[in-house]
């Protein structure tokens, strides 16, 4: 079965560093540049806690090229 699916497995909710979130198994070495912020837990409390943590999905690097348009900055 391949760990990403497995319903009844141990799950790290990983943030990188434009604010993406996703799910990792618990038992598999992070990938480069992801943080764990939550787990280890089952998949159903991780998928919780990414539908209340994440509530912007637009990567950062786009916010802030947003922010700068809307205040007059080149971005």
């Amino acid at each position: 079965m391949n760990p990403f699916d497995d319903p009844d497995g141990q799950y790290l909710v990983v943030v990188n560093a434009e604010g993406q979130h996703s799910l990792w198994p618990a038992d598999l070495a992070r990938p480069a540049g992801w943080e764990a912020v939550f787990g280890p837990a089952g998949r159903p409390e991780c998928l919780e806690h990414v539908d209340q943590a994440w509530t912007d999905m637009r990567p950062k690097s786009l916010v802030r090229a947003m922010s700068d348009e809307s205040a007059g900055r080149p971005s």
